[in-house]
């Protein structure tokens, strides 16, 4: 085994994750040089908060390097318990992918319409589950009991998460460096969970598929990012946002889909509900931000489907923060969510509570920022901007 606890494989975890980040970091580096030199960029739509034409399909050096990292670990004695023989979720992961992936290149280089896309995701869904990585249990918390789901009830869990999630990552990528970097947020909590569990349970096999794809998922958005935060040069595409989305569905049903909860008693119900929780916290954000714009665009007789400028990263640019900053007041919101989340998996309720307490109060105050510093301007006389000259 690698170095660390019993059972936990930390030292080939970092080579899958430094892996994935340089191979994407390398790979997004030649599709943009590819791009651009054969004119193939984003132009500028109304609701964009960008003003230059840009390169997408970025999801394909994401995808480049996912696959770099499953490969690796594939080799790797210490992780081959995440691989056939053993289990088949590793590959059920790749060709899931890979579909995905595909129908998202002909989406960022053709523009399809919703329901080709729609069905692409279905597919990508659709062989995952089929292929062996799909749901086996649904706990429902109020009656504290475990449904256990047959072949045709699972096969349509999967599918329908793995789309939803999709969707919703899909949705949010409308800041440079916002997906990846909730992307990679979520990636690095699910990979602390299941290290985690593979501490305590000395080195179960249903830890070690979420390990390797959050190890691997943590990668890819480190790669990405410098050359997609602000301001950036090069776009992930749906390619990119649709292929980080199958990931998180990935790594959420296996770490949670296949554990009868109802065999564990409530504070570890709650810790083994944390990749559910994190896959949450990352599409909470555009999923709120979807609803608000139904809402808005209905009650004012417009179609629901009607681009506007009032989406949430709008709102936020309004109150006074800049580009990078309305990234990093999101960043900042997804990273208590998910640090409390994993907190519960690690520390006793109590203590797991102030942690998340704690994250959300620093993000709202982050967020204030702006709001704060015009009220101290405003209270301090002789602070009136007189003009030069």
């Amino acid at each position: 085994m690698g170095a660390g606890g019993a059972g936990v494989p930390l030292r080939e975890l970092g080579l899958v994750f430094l892996v994935a980040c340089v191979v994407t970091y390398l790979a997004t580096g030649l599709i943009r040089y590819v791009m651009v030199r054969s004119g193939r960029m984003m132009e500028i739509r109304d609701r964009d908060v960008h003003d230059m034409p840009k390169p997408r399909l970025g999801g394909v050096a994401m995808f480049s390097g996912f696959v770099a990292a499953v490969l690796l670990a594939d080799q790797l004695p210490a992780l081959t318990r995440g691989f056939k023989p053993v289990t088949p979720e590793m590959d059920a992961v790749i060709w899931g992918a890979f579909i995905i992936v595909a129908v998202g290149v002909f989406d960022d280089l053709f523009d399809l319409d919703a329901w080709t896309k729609l069905v692409g995701q279905i597919a990508g869904g659709l062989t995952m589950s089929l292929m062996g990585l799909s749901w086996s249990f649904i706990y429902l918390p109020f009656g504290d009991t475990t449904v256990v789901l047959d072949q045709y009830q699972s096969v349509f869990l999967t599918t329908f998460f793995a789309v939803v999630v999709m969707n919703a990552i899909n949705f949010v990528d409308g800041l440079d460096g916002l997906a990846a970097g909730l992307g990679g947020i979520s990636g690095m909590a699910l990979l602390a969970f299941s290290l985690i569990i593979l501490y305590d349970q000395g080195g179960t096999v249903a830890a070690y598929p979420p390990a390797i794809i959050g190890a691997a998922l943590l990668g890819i958005c480190a790669g990405f990012l410098p050359h997609n935060f602000e301001p950036s040069r090069i776009f992930m595409g749906d390619s990119g946002a649709m292929l980080l989305g199958l990931l998180l569905a990935a790594a959420s049903t296996s770490a949670s889909g296949k554990i009868n909860m109802s065999l564990y008693g409530g504070a570890d119900t709650v810790g083994l509900m944390v990749p559910l929780m994190v896959v949450f916290g990352a599409f909470s954000i555009p999923v709120i931000d979807l609803v608000m714009a139904v809402v808005r665009r209905t009650r004012d007789g417009r179609s629901p489907f009607a681009a506007d400028k009032m989406h949430l990263h709008h709102r936020l640019l309004d109150l006074g923060h800049t580009h990078r900053r309305v990234v990093l007041v999101l960043y900042a919101w997804m990273f208590a969510l998910a640090l409390g989340t994993v907190s519960f998996a690690a520390f006793p309720a109590v203590v797991a509570a102030v942690v998340m307490l704690a994250g959300i109060v620093f993000a709202a105050v982050f967020t204030a920022v702006p709001v704060l510093q015009e009220r101290k301007t405003a209270d301090v006389p002789g602070e009136a901007v007189h003009p030069v000259g």
